[in-house]
Order: C-alpha cells, then sequence, then structure tokens
C-alpha cells in the first residue's frame, strides 16, 4: 500500500505526488482514494480507489538513479526493428505507451527517432501518428528521468542515444 508524499507513476499520467488518503462520495458511493498531484501539473487531481487492483496495477514506483542508467545501457548495442506497416506499428506503440514498459518506450524513441532522421535525409516528413507516439513516449519518460536525473527535455535523447562508458 502507497502513502502520503510518495512518488509514484500513475498510468500515462507520469509522475505523481500522493497528496492525501482520502474517503470520497462520487456517485453515491463513499471509497478511500488516492488523491494523486502530477509533479508537472500541480491544477490536475486525479483520484485512485486504494482497493482497486485494476487501477492499482497502474501504478509503478520510480527507477532509482541507478536502474536508470542499468536500462539505457543495456539498451544501447539493442537491435532495433522500425515495422513498416503503419498499421501494425501503430497498434504495436498503442500497447508499448499503454503498459508504459520503459525498455519498451525507450527502444519505440530510439526507433522513432532513427527513422526521422533516415526520412530527413531523404527530403521526407515522418508520419503524424508516428511523432505523436515519440512525443507521447517522451514525455512519460521524460517526466521520470526529469525527475529523477534531474535532466532537460532537450538532454533526453542524447542521454538515451549516449554510448556506454
Amino acid at each position: 500500500m502507497y502513502k502520503v508524499n510518495d512518488t509514484v507513476i500513475y498510468s500515462t499520467q507520469g509522475v505523481c505526488r500522493i497528496v492525501e488518503i482520502a474517503e470520497k462520495d462520487f456517485l453515491g458511493q463513499k471509497k478511500e482514494y488516492y488523491v494523486l498531484k502530477p509533479i508537472n501539473n500541480s491544477g490536475t487531481t486525479f483520484f485512485a480507489p486504494t482497493g482497486n487492483e485494476t487501477v492499482l496495477a497502474k501504478f509503478r514506483r520510480i527507477l532509482s538513479k541507478e536502474e536508470i542508467q542499468e536500462l539505457v545501457d543495456s539498451l544501447k548495442d539493442e537491435k532495433l526493428l522500425w515495422i513498416i506497416d503503419e498499421n501494425e506499428r501503430r497498434e504495436r506503440f498503442r500497447e508499448i505507451l499503454t503498459a508504459g514498459n520503459h525498455r519498451n518506450l525507450i527502444l519505440m524513441i530510439k526507433a522513432i527517432w532513427l527513422e526521422k532522421q533516415n526520412r530527413e535525409a531523404q527530403g521526407k516528413k515522418l508520419h503524424i501518428s508516428d511523432e505523436r507516439f515519440f512525443r507521447e513516449a517522451e514525455q512519460l519518460l521524460y517526466d521520470e528521468f526529469q525527475y529523477v536525473l534531474e535532466i532537460t527535455k532537450e538532454d533526453l535523447i542524447s542521454y538515451i542515444f549516449k554510448p556506454k562508458e
């Protein structure tokens, strides 16, 4: 169970702080909820029922600096595969965003970024949907990496692509 002031990743909402655990009455039903505030958007509030396993499965702990570095290093030599079929690629990218798996998000960002470089070299643009997937994946990683590593969004790509030390 989480407690007040814990910082977690909540689904695709990014890094959130649990600011309160409170009983709330929504639609005539009283339940206990985690009250979550995204660290980069204090104007937004999320309520997650404490006893709902489906909702709690969308919570995960934040990685440490060492875990992030180990993950990024482990993917340096990973073979990237671009999915040629646009519909299949869109479906796979949606799955990756929904699951929020760090490894797959990084691989997706790298694949899209490299495809973008290839297309630009040919005088072409990236598909709009790929741009959107890139931004969403980048934001999910950026929230957490920025929080833990204290890096800027501009430094995220170079951090992900930097050579092993």
